[in-house]
């Protein structure tokens, strides 16, 4: 076939798909829709791929519809809602974080969907120090104590999460049930997918790493100078 041949049959195809107003809005959407896929390509962040992902899902499954085409249409009315549910939970969890972040709140009670509830008995050790950090917890009912310092954990606590940040992934603290727990635990590859697709959830835990860090300084200073006043004392 020569290529003035091929050039005839496309152009007698675009004509015929342009004298039905039915193949003209699907040949419309299927365009659309590819623009929004390839414009997906350049985006970054997730939200805003997820919108683009649904648009280009409607646009597809438009084209499929009025086209037809079977095939294409069975594939993204299957892609549509999982995109729609992602980017649901993608939006709720930016409203959490927004909502954590204007009210000062460090307790981590926003990651609260994602995690998995346990029961622990009293004296149960959650992580030794030493081991490598593979989850973040919150507790959610009992008392939790670090060994080597004797403080405690509060109900509705986040802990553990600055081993996620130290070389190696190591445990600086020994963490054990004082009482009967209720604890909420992530892992950390959950984390990790949480904050690549929602980079503000990372701000988040940031905050609560340095709300830790801040606490243990005062606790160093308060110690420091209570062994100085000591010899004085004495």
């Amino acid at each position: 076939m020569s290529v003035e041949q091929t050039v005839a049959q496309a152009s007698a195809a675009l004509v015929g798909a342009l004298s039905s107003p039915t193949e003209i809005v699907a040949l419309c959407a299927a365009a659309a829709a590819g623009a929004l896929t390839v414009t997906s390509s350049f985006v970054k962040t997730m939200v805003p791929l997820r919108w683009l992902a649904v648009c280009s899902n409607c646009g597809f499954l438009v084209y499929g519809l009025l086209h037809p085409s079977p095939i294409m249409a069975l594939l993204h009315a299957t892609l549509l809602p999982i995109n729609v549910v992602r980017l649901r939970e993608m939006r709720r969890l930016t409203r959490r974080v927004t909502a954590a972040a204007s009210s000062a709140d460090t307790s981590g009670i926003w990651l609260k969907p994602y995690m998995t509830s346990t029961k622990r008995k009293a004296g149960e050790v959650l992580f030794r120090k030493g081991d490598e950090a593979g989850h973040l917890y919150l507790l959610a009912e009992g008392r939790v104590e670090f060994v080597e310092i004797q403080e405690s954990v509060a109900p509705g606590r986040v802990f553990g999460e600055i081993a996620f940040f130290v070389p190696g992934n190591r445990r600086s603290l020994t963490a054990r049930c004082a009482e009967d727990c209720v604890v909420l635990s992530v892992n950390q590859s959950t984390v990790r997918q949480i904050y690549y697709q929602n980079p503000a959830f990372g701000f988040e835990l940031i905050g609560l790493v340095a709300g830790r860090l801040t606490a243990d300084i005062v606790r160093l200073q308060e110690e420091l100078a209570r062994a100085k006043a000591a010899p004085r004392d004495a």
